[in-house]
């Protein structure tokens, strides 16, 4: 069926209710009518993000319907007592979405245990394994723009669904040609029978004991407790959690940003609702500029992501730290104290530290001092909260043992340069909840040392070598943008550039043929990593660039790593890659 069928079909079908139909009607521009119609928006393999409206390329009742039915139908196909968690986030029609899935899966004998208002979606993790429940669901777009909407799925573990599951609640989704075969119940039925239940503090509580078993110097908290710090959840769930948590420690002066402590989907303060973007941090900045403070902290409106900014003593200034600069000072302390204390595996290599293929190569060296093996993934937290799984089984086969050779590692620290990171194993996503905790317990830490989050930085560099990264993308929306930007890696992979920035291309790995080769030799070999649209350049002198399409946006994503000796050589030749790189794609 052509757009304009489905657009008609939409406007006079009884399946959807009369606002949706109005709200279409009004429809003038035939570009938008096309956009909300030429495809049915995809249930991929984390879930359904897009914008809100009405139309099959929209977040919307039916379409989130759509996915929550084939979800129920696959839970029943592999269990008879299913069980979901569903947490959401401040964005709008979140709580609606929330509770229209939790009447879905009661109408299919599933019980859902839906949280009584927003939580962060580390709480929702943590929920699954708490609970024991079968899966779990979150109504969030992380740090996409104010109408963006998404949903995504949890299994029995407590992480992203990830293969096979991924692929055959896939297959179950796209089984459901007409809306009117999503079941629903009322509330109230749904609550007689037992099959909707609501849950709140005392899994909030268990989160906070989670969270906070995690803390390794409580005698630099309690030294540091005047520690001045600033936080924003950018009008998200951050708020209550992070406070709490914080309170609960001993922090006593923690500043929260009045302008963005209440939930609100519309991000009033904020154009871009990311702790990645700077431009969100400037209120924050503002009061931290006002009250001294020592860190700046903000969290995305799902709390998963922490962005972060720490005075330096010298020039009075905050300095911005990226994902991968946050990440790896969290790792640095975590594992320093770690072996410090006698708590990382003591046969070499038996512990890990998980990252992704377009995270900073930093984490090689920083495992290398600590004795861990890095495992690298493919993009995207739910492959690093996989491994966790994966080490678990192995352990469990080869008796409880730690082995690195059978893949029996203990986790020790996981994080991606997207602002993500996890310590512990209470949650199997990124958990910026965790992070706050821990980086403040850092600063409070270092603080006794007379050195700021920022001096432990460049502390980093000359210890491991200046690595710097950085992200570029190219948006293009609709139907041509996506034909656009499945060209331009198309050609990228017939026409490999052979020197970026001055350095040469030595290997290109592509990760959809599964084949890394070398340009010198053109030698092969496999990946190692799971089928993907990936293409990946290394460089001379540990440097790299990699291309992937985004799979929540309609961006086509490239991500640049260098190591020079100095900031600011890294900095030129940083500079130098991303130009060239441009260069190519212009060309094509």
């Amino acid at each position: 069926m052509d757009y304009r069928s489905q657009y008609e079909m939409w406007c006079e079908s009884p399946v959807f209710d009369e606002d949706t139909r109005r709200e279409l009607k009004s429809l003038t521009d035939e570009k938008e009518i096309e956009d909300r119609f030429y495809k049915s928006l995809s249930f991929g393999t984390g879930g359904l993000r897009g914008v809100l409206g009405a139309g099959t390329n929209r977040m919307n009742i039916y379409t989130v319907g759509k996915a929550t039915q084939g979800l129920a139908n696959f839970i029943n196909s592999q269990t008879k007592n299913g069980s979901v968690v569903i947490a959401y986030d401040s964005r709008r029609m979140s709580p609606e979405f929330a509770l229209d899935s939790a009447k879905i899966l009661a109408a299919n004998g599933i019980k859902a245990y839906l949280f009584e208002s927003l939580r962060p979606t580390p709480e929702l993790s943590f929920a699954v394994g708490e609970i024991g429940a079968t899966a779990g669901i979150v109504i969030t777009a992380s740090h996409n723009p104010p109408e963006y909407n998404g949903y995504k799925v949890y299994w029995t573990d407590g992480g992203q669904i990830v293969p096979p599951y991924d692929k055959l609640i896939i297959d179950e989704v796209n089984k459901i040609d007409n809306y009117a075969d999503i079941r629903r119940i009322s509330e109230t039925e749904a609550r007689e029978k037992g099959l909707l239940v609501t849950i709140g503090k005392e899994i909030d509580d268990k989160f906070d004991e989670a969270v906070m078993s995690l803390i390794l110097n409580r005698d630099a908290i309690s030294a540091n407790r005047d520690m001045r710090i600033v936080y924003t959840p950018l009008h998200g769930t951050g708020n209550l959690p992070v406070r709490r948590i914080l309170k609960k420690l001993g922090f006593e002066n923690v500043w929260i940003v009045p302008e963005q402590a209440e939930p609100d989907g519309n991000f009033p303060t904020v154009s871009y609702p990311n702790p990645e973007d700077k431009k969100a941090f400037k209120l924050a900045l503002d009061l931290a500029k006002k009250v001294d403070a020592e860190i700046v902290l903000a969290t995305d409106p799902d709390a998963d992501r922490l962005g972060v900014y720490a005075k330096d003593k010298l020039s009075g200034e905050y300095m911005p730290f990226t994902g991968n600069m946050s990440g790896l000072l969290i790792a640095e302390y975590e594992l320093s104290q770690r072996r410090e204390k006698g708590l990382l595996p003591a046969d070499t290599k038996n512990g890990a530290l998980v990252t992704t293929i377009v995270s900073s190569n930093m984490a090689h060296p920083i495992a290398d001092e600590y004795g861990l093996t890095v495992i690298e993934t493919l993009t995207g937290f739910k492959y690093i909260g996989e491994q966790i799984k994966l080490f678990e089984e192995a352990r469990k086969a080869n008796g409880g043992k730690l082995c690195a050779a059978k893949g029996a590692y203990e986790y020790e620290f996981g994080y991606e340069e997207s602002y993500g990171c996890l310590v512990g194993t209470h949650a199997r996503d990124k958990d910026a909840v965790t992070a706050v905790v821990c980086l403040c317990e850092a600063a409070a830490y270092y603080r006794q040392k007379g050195l700021t989050l920022w001096d432990v930085m460049l502390n980093m560099y000359k210890k491991y070598g200046c690595y710097l990264e950085t992200l570029s993308f190219v948006t293009l929306g609709g139907a041509d943008g996506a034909e656009k930007i499945q060209n331009i890696i198309k050609k990228l992979r017939e026409h490999s550039p052979v020197e970026l920035g001055g350095k040469k291309v030595i290997a290109v790995r592509d990760y959809k043929s599964g084949l890394r080769r070398e340009l010198a030799t053109g030698n092969c070999a496999p990946t190692g990593l799971p089928v993907s649209n990936v293409l990946y350049f290394e460089l001379e002198d540990d440097g790299w660039c990699c291309v992937r399409p985004s799979g929540t946006e309609p961006k086509i994503k490239f991500y640049y790593g260098v190591k020079e000796k100095t900031l600011e050589d890294a900095e030129r030749l940083l500079s130098a890659v991303k130009d060239d790189m441009t260069k190519e794609v212009e060309a094509e």
